[in-house]
C-alpha cells in the first residue's frame, strides 16, 4: 500500500512518500481503509522524537518503532478481528490508532466510533486527539456553567475545541490567540477574545475560575495571577524549545499544588469509547464543529505537519487519501 514512511526521527520534511506492507489485524482490531487522517502536535512529537522523554514511552528509543506515522483516522471498515462485534465491513468510522498516514490502518476497535452520517470524513478525522484533549482537560478542571474560563491557544487544534465545549457547558469563555485568529475564535462562540500580541491575560484586572493552557509558554506565576483565589489551572501541554519542551511547568505545578489554595493540574489525554461517542454525539447534533483550516494530500504530510507546527492553521489540518 502507499504510505508515508520514515526510518529515523527527524524534521517533517524528511518524511517520504513510499510503500509499506498492508497491516495485519489482531482479534480485537479493525482494518480501516483510510479516507482522511488528522494532523496535530502529537504527530510532530512522534515524527521528531521530541521531547526525548517520549521515546521512553514505547515509541522507540533510537528510532521509531512504527515506520508509518499518524494517529487520527477516519475511513471505512474493510475487515474486523474475530472478537469484534461492534463493527462490520462497510461501516464508516473515526478514532485513534497508529500508522494512519497510509491507505489502510489497523485500529483497536475500542478506539473507534461510528462516524455520524452528516459529518464529512475530513471533519471526522480532525476530531479525535485534539477534541479528546479539550474534553478531558475541561473535565480535569471541573468546568461549570457560569464560570469564567480562559482558553490559551484558542485558535489552535485543542483550543478551538475547548472554546466550543466550554461554551456548550455554559461557561463565560475568553479565548487568547494571535491577531490573525481573533475573528475565527469569535466564530467558535467565545464571549471575549484577547490578542496576545496586544493584551496580557490579566489586563483590566481579569481573573478566571478556570484556565486551560493548550500549549503556551507562560510562567506559572503569571498564570496563577490570572486565577481567582481558588481557581484551577489545567496545563494541557507546552510547545517551547529545548529538550524538555516545557514539561518542567507540569513538574513544578505538581510539587506546588499541595501547598496552595489554587488547583494546578496536568494530565495525559487518551481515547476511550465513552468520550469518543460523546464527541460523535456533539458532532451529529451540531453542538461541535470540526474547524478544518486546510487539507493536504497524503503525499504532502511533511508540509502539512510543518504548516500546523508553524502556527498558521486556524483550527485543524487534515490529510486526504
Amino acid at each position: 500500500m502507499k504510505a508515508i514512511v520514515r526510518e529515523t526521527y527527524g524534521p517533517p520534511e524528511e518524511l517520504q512518500w513510499g510503500t509499506a506492507d498492508e497491516p495485519v489485524i489482531g482479534d480485537d482490531d479493525v482494518l480501516v481503509q483510510v479516507v482522511a487522517a488528522g494532523v496535530d502536535q502529537g504527530v510532530w512529537h512522534l515524527v521528531t522524537g521530541l521531547p526525548r522523554a517520549i521515546r521512553l514511552a514505547g515509541f522507540g528509543v533510537r528510532k521509531p518503532k512504527n515506520a508509518v506515522p499518524g494517529m487520527d483516522v477516519a475511513g471505512v471498515v474493510t475487515a474486523v478481528g474475530a472478537h469484534v462485534t461492534r463493527f462490520r465491513a462497510g461501516d464508516e468510522v473515526f478514532g485513534i490508532g497508529s500508522s494512519s498516514y497510509a491507505e489502510y490502518a489497523a485500529v483497536p476497535a475500542k478506539n473507534l466510533v461510528a462516524k455520524p452520517a452528516n459529518v464529512p470524513f475530513t471533519d471526522a478525522a480532525a476530531v479525535p486527539n485534539s477534541a479528546l484533549a479539550a474534553l478531558q482537560g475541561l473535565r480535569k478542571g471541573d468546568v461549570q456553567a457560569g464560570q469564567r474560563v480562559l482558553v490559551i491557544g484558542a485558535g489552535g487544534g485543542v483550543g478551538s475545541y475547548a472554546v466550543q465545549l466550554a461554551v456548550a457547558a455554559g461557561a463565560d469563555v475568553t479565548g487568547i490567540c494571535s491577531t490573525a485568529k481573533t475573528d475565527f475564535v469569535r466564530s467558535l462562540g467565545a464571549d471575549d477574545v484577547l490578542d496576545y500580541t496586544r493584551e496580557q491575560i490579566i489586563d483590566g484586572g481579569r481573573r478566571y475560575d478556570l484556565i486551560l493552557d493548550t500549549g503556551g509558554n507562560r510562567k506559572l506565576r503569571e498564570l496563577r495571577r490570572a486565577l481567582t483565589s481558588a481557581g484551577t489551572l489545567v496545563i494541557v501541554g507546552a510547545e517551547v524549545g529545548g529538550w524538555r519542551q516545557g514539561i518542567e511547568r507540569q513538574l513544578v505545578a505538581m510539587l506546588l499544588n499541595p501547598f496552595i489554595r489554587q488547583n494546578l493540574r496536568s494530565y495525559v489525554s487518551g481515547p476511550n469509547p465513552a468520550d469518543l461517542q460523546a464527541l460523535a454525539d456533539h458532532l451529529a447534533a451540531g453542538t461541535l464543529r470540526a474547524p478544518v483550516d486546510r487539507t493536504f494530500p497524503l503525499a504532502e504530510a511533511g508540509a502539512a505537519i510543518q504548516y500546523m507546527r508553524d502556527g498558521k492553521a486556524k483550527g485543524k489540518v487534515v490529510l486526504t487519501v
